[in-house]
């Protein structure tokens, strides 16, 4: 347990505070209310909640979450489960918090495909949203900006975190909380490499490594044409590098790695032995090895679904 808590902490039981954002009731609310709302989207039928759905673990049960005009993502979704413990955003790291990260998929064409201008034109356009824009941003003299709008969606998601898990009250000095396969199996993570990168308060999130760092996986699960943290830096060493994905509630979010390639939690565990740590690991192993992932599952957060001001005859419509 001793080696364990030296790697590892727990979830704590209430949210962190974002830098320079601090949550308020008012704020939390209408970040929930934005994250639910599809009229942020050009089509007026995407929420946040599409991809990152909360009742799917946080992600969406897609390899390549289905955006504007059926256009698909080039990524698998992150879970935004505990999202606030990472490092940062996205698998290539582009945004640097939740608050960045809030405002790329709105206005991505791709995704959402909102122009930026327009974000704070549609929630001008209904007016229950100028209420709950001053409560939430007081003395503001025009709180409904784009800026705003990433705010509040940020100290939102920073509420979703899911402690608890039976790994939590082990790390806590439960030692019963693991059951036998589970503490053979977090011996064997921490014994074979496993816990070098996946580590910390989100068992990941913390850094960037190659995927393939001994042997490449097939094209399936690193296609050539996605070179991960290069296509944000340039910089040759961040070829097929990507964020090492929290490993919090994994058990919830196949399918797997930055393709959605593997629907297979055991298989997932299998190519990471090979292409990270250049072992192969024995059935016994991964099956211990899975187990162990299986208490990572935490509390899921409760969330009332929201109320959401509606549109009138001026609000923006739709658009194809």
């Amino acid at each position: 347990m001793s080696r364990a808590q030296q790697q590892f902490k727990p979830i704590p039981q209430t949210p962190p505070a974002l830098p320079g954002n601090p949550a308020t009731p008012e704020k939390v609310e209408l970040g929930k209310q934005l994250y639910f709302d599809p009229r942020l989207s050009a089509s007026h039928a995407i929420s946040c909640n599409s991809c990152h759905n909360l009742g799917l673990g946080g992600a969406d049960a897609e390899p390549t979450s289905l955006g504007h005009r059926w256009q698909h993502g080039g990524r698998n979704a992150p879970t935004v489960f505990n999202a606030v413990f990472n490092t940062a955003q996205f698998w290539d790291g582009r945004a640097k918090d939740l608050e960045q990260q809030a405002g790329g998929p709105m206005v991505n064409p791709v995704e959402m495909a909102s122009p930026t201008e327009h974000v704070a034109e549609q929630l001008k356009g209904i007016p229950g949203y100028g209420v709950a824009f001053a409560k939430a941003f007081p003395g503001e003299a025009d709180p409904i900006s784009l800026a705003n709008v990433d705010k509040a969606i940020a100290v939102f998601e920073a509420t979703l975190i899911t402690p608890n898990a039976p790994f939590d009250r082990f790390l806590k000095g439960d030692a019963g909380a693991l059951s036998p396969p589970q503490k053979e199996g977090l011996a064997l993570f921490m014994d074979k490499g496993c816990a070098a990168c996946h580590n910390g308060i989100n068992v990941g999130g913390g850094m960037y490594a190659p995927f393939g760092v001994v042997e490449r996986p097939g094209a399936e699960f690193l296609p050539p044409d996605d070179k991960g943290r290069f296509m944000v830096t340039k910089t040759p060493s961040d070829e097929y590098v990507f964020k090492v994905p929290t490993l919090r509630n994994i058990a919830l979010t196949a399918p797997y790695f930055h393709t959605g390639a593997s629907w297979d939690l055991r298989q997932a565990v299998a190519v990471m032995g090979s292409s990270q740590l250049g072992i192969r690991l024995q059935d016994p192993e991964v099956t211990r090895i899975t187990a162990f992932l299986d208490s990572l599952t935490g509390d899921m957060p409760k969330v009332t679904y929201p109320d959401l001001p509606p549109s009138v005859a001026t609000t923006p419509r739709p658009q194809p």
